[in-house]
């Protein structure tokens, strides 16, 4: 897609941190946005920051873990700004520990967030792309946790998996009619995704504690250093911009994460080839 001017864009997590900036570069391009967070006050900040760019600029309260919530969201954007076109399914949160010890309710916030909140988007949006027939480009928030297993976060490491694998075949089925899949896989970028539990919804239980001493604790601390000094996220909106009018379906940030991603494959390889004929 590579006019955007008066298109419309939805974004869920638009109310800071990557969503914001992905938003922000949209109403340059000259869209009209609508952006969707659980989080009410970051919102309303969100939207009056938007309007200093353009006018074409709407809030929605959305929990992305519910389908009725990105639903109605959804229909909000349908009736203030008619057709969409580009739609981010980018609210992620994150929650460490040892995979034995992750509470089950941590397992099913993340995987409610990370991958059914996707889910939901591409739900609620696609057969309304389909309809308008005016082409369109859905961007599902992965991260290079779907390109590598890492210790102490296996919950958010499986829905990034399912995020990768979900939109490469989501971006099979619909390329034969003219609308885009990109999966956005960032490292670390300036977000407050550390901080992801105050948003979590009462019916998941309060937030686990780390043991102090475990190496998921350390793990946690190493991330929250990193994300400090980590990507600037107009930087990564500026590589999805640049990838929906360029059709591509991987969008990387971290060049550096290569030689991760290269082990990864060829120690699968090097195990297939390991398999001899029966």
């Amino acid at each position: 897609m590579r006019e955007l001017a008066g298109k419309t864009a939805f974004v869920t997590g638009g109310a800071g941190g990557i969503g914001l900036s992905m938003a922000q570069a949209f109403a340059e391009a000259g869209m009209k946005v609508m952006i969707a967070d659980i989080e009410a006050d970051a919102l309303g900040t969100a939207v009056e920051s938007l309007r200093r760019i353009t006018p074409d600029i709407e809030g929605a309260r959305c929990d992305v873990t519910e389908a009725e919530s990105v639903e109605r969201a959804a229909q909000a954007t349908f009736d203030r700004f008619g057709n969409v076109h580009v739609v981010c399914n980018n609210a992620g949160v994150a929650a460490g520990g040892g995979i034995d010890h992750i509470s089950l309710d941590n397992w099913r916030w993340v995987i409610d967030v990370n991958l059914m909140g996707v889910l939901y988007g591409i739900r609620s949006f696609l057969p309304h792309i389909r309809a308008h027939g005016q082409g369109g480009h859905i961007v599902n928030t992965a991260s290079m946790a779907g390109m590598q297993g890492g210790l102490g976060f296996s919950p958010y490491g499986a829905s990034k998996f399912a995020v990768v694998s979900m939109s490469e075949g989501l971006h099979a089925q619909l390329r034969p009619h003219g609308i885009g899949v990109s999966v956005l896989c960032p490292s670390y970028v300036r977000t407050k995704i550390g901080e992801s539990g105050r948003n979590r919804p009462e019916r998941y239980g309060a937030s686990q504690p780390l043991d102090p001493a475990s190496p998921a604790a350390a793990m946690v601390a190493e991330i929250a250093k990193n994300l400090q000094a980590g990507l600037d996220p107009a930087d990564v909106a500026a590589r999805v911009i640049a990838a929906i009018r360029d059709d591509r379906l991987y969008i990387f940030t971290h060049p550096g994460m290569r030689a991760e991603v290269e082990d990864r494959f060829a120690a699968i390889l090097a195990a297939m080839d390991a398999v001899t004929a029966p």
